[in-house]
């Protein structure tokens, strides 16, 4: 009883000091350790600088492509799933018809970068483009016989439409070779290729030489149409790329904006290039305004490879000798009238540097 007597004694005390000392009053120090947390957190800016991602420069570029799946399937998919966004970068997609006109486009200043097959190549030989990322390896060109020709010999003689400097005119130069002819032996009809397809359904010409999805509507609505050639029939000796393009000069003044698109377009071909064609075909059907069977059957049209595999086949020497089989080609061919350092064109250090950022520097 007397130690509680005490002990009340003892809070009134306390308790009479507290009044006295009204709003002066030093804090216990068990209040001001309770509370010194809280200020802290409050007030993180005074303790230590606040911790920022970092940021780049927004910027937009206008890209130019072709209206088939092989131009669309990487690019297409990069935007939709923010993979451009995350890179600061805002992409306008604008159609053009081939390759070269493509080139042309980048060259008036028009766009900024885009997509060729493998006929255009021979402008980046040539220093008109330079070559930022390898997209894919192409098998959607075709060698098509109208109702009258069922073999490459038969074209001997015959009108047979194509479109030159693109991919098109090599197909047919390899399928005309490999049985003894040349351009000599037939009847050439330089075209677009929406006209190429409609010289064949009027019947105004005997075959023709042609890319993918254009290639599939010959073969499905020509009555008697035949494939007499595509770009596998010379995997052994010929080889069929695609690419992306830029300006030769802005690969050095532009180098990180570049590697910026290539690391977003890696990404766009690491979601799409094993799986993912449903969703691809259903955004290219979207865009170009077609029904989705024909995007989707587009998706064998090439060797889809991820931004991994070109970064490993870069390093590796694998890159360089498929564009420098190409450029034998060219060389055989007459295309081209000299051989030039194949990374004259190719920016090996655009795509190194963005395979690097996403999968580690080998």
């Amino acid at each position: 009883m007397k130690k509680l007597l005490a002990l009340m004694l003892a809070l009134v005390m306390v308790f009479a000091l507290a009044a006295c000392g009204g709003e002066s009053a030093t804090e216990s120090p068990a209040a001001a350790e309770s509370e010194a947390p809280a200020a802290e957190s409050e007030t993180p800016a005074e303790s230590e600088e606040p911790s920022e991602e970092p940021s780049v420069e927004p910027v937009t570029l206008n890209i130019g492509y072709m209206n088939n799946y092989g131009s669309l399937w990487s690019v297409l998919t990069a935007e939709q799933m923010g993979y451009f966004e995350e890179q600061g970068i805002t992409v306008n997609l604008l159609s053009f018809i081939d390759g070269p006109t493509i080139i042309s486009a980048m060259e008036s200043g028009s766009i900024d970068l885009g997509y060729i097959g493998d006929g255009a190549h021979r402008l980046c030989v040539e220093g008109n483009a330079s070559i930022i990322a390898l997209s894919h390896v192409s098998n959607g060109d075709a060698v098509i016989g109208g109702p009258n020709v069922t073999s490459l010999e038969e074209l001997a003689g015959k009108v047979v439409a194509y479109s030159a400097g693109t991919s098109s005119e090599v197909i047919l130069t390899n399928a005309l070779a490999s049985v003894g002819l040349t351009m000599d032996d037939i009847t050439p009809m330089n075209m677009d290729s929406s006209a190429i397809v409609t010289a064949m359904l009027t019947g105004d010409v005997d075959a023709c030489a042609l890319w993918s999805p254009e290639s599939l509507t010959v073969l499905e609505e020509v009555e008697g149409a035949t494939k007499l050639a595509d770009n596998m029939t010379f995997s052994d000796t010929s080889i069929s790329l695609a690419s992306w393009i830029a300006m030769p000069d802005s690969v050095e003044s532009n180098h990180d904006v570049l590697v910026r698109f290539v690391t977003a377009l890696f990404k766009g071909m690491d979601y799409s290039a094993d799986e993912h064609y449903d969703e691809v075909a259903q955004w290219v059907a979207d865009l170009l305004a077609i029904d989705y069977d024909t995007a989707y059957n587009q998706r064998g049209d090439a060797e889809w490879l991820t931004g991994e595999d070109v970064y490993n086949g870069i390093a590796d020497g694998t890159v360089e000798g498929y564009y420098q089989l190409q450029q034998d080609i060219m060389l055989t061919n007459g295309t081209i009238d000299e051989a030039v350092p194949v990374e004259n064109y190719v920016a090996f250090d655009i795509m190194t540097d963005a395979g690097d950022i996403l999968y580690g520097a080998a």
